[in-house]
């Protein structure tokens, strides 16, 4: 005589996209934080604040400001187009 045993199921296709999803919307603006608090913790690398003499392209391309910007160009132009794409699929998986 057999007995039906009672599998546990595995973590679900749409826990796991959350997760996912969760993890690369976070991406961007933690890397915009940490320029951030790079510009905070260093001052004197940006020479916005005390720009005596120097160029537009030396004010404008300062390490802490790109990183803010790589931030917002992931966040916008790679992590929305993905999060859209992971939707769609979990959508098809179903």
């Amino acid at each position: 005589m057999e007995t039906p045993f009672v599998r546990p199921y595995p973590v679900s296709r749409t826990r796991r996209y959350h997760r996912v999803a969760h993890t690369i919307s976070l991406v961007g603006p933690a890397i915009m934080a940490a320029g951030l608090i790079w510009a905070i913790l260093q001052p004197y690398r940006l020479t916005l604040l005390h720009p005596r003499g120097q160029t537009f392209w030396w004010l404008v391309v300062e390490p802490p400001l790109l990183l803010i910007g790589v931030g917002l160009v992931f966040a916008l132009l790679v992590a929305r187009p993905l999060i859209s794409d992971l939707e769609a699929r979990d959508a098809t998986a179903r």
